[in-house]
């Protein structure tokens, strides 16, 4: 059924579209006011940056890498407002239990490794800029996308709170939809998230002997039936089987080449990135440049989106079960079913709720044809 016949209010009350559309309102919101604070702190930083080098005896590479944790610590600073803001918003809505420590705190210590991944790639960006001169990106785009695909490789380790699926019926049927997918030994994960949120979600991580599906622990819930389980299942398992982890980091490389390049060429004037006063410029294009590609990040994403959605409809062949998980993925997490197309190619690695009903109805045409 194409999309223009169908209308949300189909599927949801009026009540809760006004709702919804208000809630992920303030947080569009939010997240644009919280890219321009993050442009200009980061721009600011790179005009007065590189002041700072004189009081580092590090060395070149060391104070170099100092300037980068100073950036990011500078960043972590300007987004501490925001990240606030849509704490207490999604408290106000019930969406999350979260509180304000503890998501202070560990927002924090998540910035530590963000502090590890920065002067690791500083420092390796530099040795080579020292060495290679202006082509030290040639080198250092596909070692860091080698390094990303190590990443994603033993990401699925990484999960905290996470616990191997021991419910024997939800097992059985994810083997099952696992054999259907061409796939083996999938590793099935729970992640214990119901202390911090209401919402379901499930994911798929790792590829190869490293393949897992998480399911958080709400989605296990008493009020989820296991039809609607067994298609969220299949739409990560999906993932898996289409290799679409490593499909992630395919486009990474290719943003990586470019954006090596640019951060190379407008930090010539600094001396290159093998000097320390071009690391503040570097982290500024750098970020300018993860900006611009964000939707085309986000376009491909709902492709891939789309295409684990058709899967798990052949796998299952339960679309009423589909749209049932759609519609209470919706409302259990606020989650506008019909949002502005701005808002969708900025923020979105999803298809919206009604684009994906529509394609369970397209589904049963053609299925009914044939």
């Amino acid at each position: 059924m194409p999309l223009a016949e169908l209308e949300p209010s189909r599927f949801f009350g009026e009540s809760f579209l006004e709702r919804s559309a208000t809630y992920e309102r303030f947080l569009q919101i939010d997240s644009l006011l919280a890219w321009i604070a993050l442009l200009v702190a980061l721009a600011i930083y790179a005009r007065r940056g590189r002041r700072l080098m004189s009081e580092s005896a590090a060395g070149r590479v060391g104070t170099g890498m100092l300037l980068g944790m100073l950036g990011f610590g500078v960043v972590w600073l300007t987004q501490v407002p925001f990240g606030l803001a849509a704490v207490w918003w999604q408290r106000r809505y019930d969406i999350s239990q979260q509180g304000y420590l503890e998501w202070a705190l560990g927002s924090f210590f998540g910035l530590g490794s963000t502090f590890l991944f920065v002067s690791v790639a500083l420092a390796i960006a530099m040795g080579l800029a020292g060495v290679l001169r202006r082509w030290w990106w040639l080198v250092a785009a596909p070692l860091f996308a080698g390094i990303a695909l190590l990443f994603t490789f033993l990401s699925p380790y990484l999960i905290p709170d996470a616990e191997p699926l021991r419910d024997r019926e939800v097992l059985a049927d994810a083997r099952a939809l696992e054999r259907r997918a061409g796939l083996a030994d999938t590793r099935l994960v729970v992640q214990d998230v119901h202390r911090y949120t209401e919402a379901p979600n499930a994911a798929a991580a790792g590829f190869g002997p490293t393949g897992t599906v998480i399911l958080w622990d709400t989605l296990l819930a008493d009020e989820f039936p296991r039809s609607e389980v067994r298609v969220a299942i299949a739409h990560e398992l999906a993932h898996l089987a289409h290799d679409d982890t490593l499909k992630w980091v395919g486009w990474l490389a290719l943003f990586l080449l470019p954006a090596t390049a640019l951060i190379a060429f407008f930090t010539r004037s600094r001396g290159g990135l093998a000097r320390p006063e071009a690391v503040p410029p570097a982290l500024f294009v750098l970020v300018v440049l993860q900006l611009l590609a964000t939707p085309l990040f986000n376009l491909g994403s709902r492709q891939l989106e789309e295409a684990a959605d058709r899967a798990a409809l052949d796998a299952t062949r339960d679309p009423a079960a589909g749209r049932a998980l759609l519609r209470r993925l919706a409302t259990t997490s606020l989650t506008d079913p019909d949002p502005p197309a701005w808002s969708q190619a900025l923020f979105a690695q999803h298809p919206t709720i009604m684009e994906r009903i529509a394609l369970s109805y397209e589904w049963e045409e053609e299925r009914g044809r044939r």
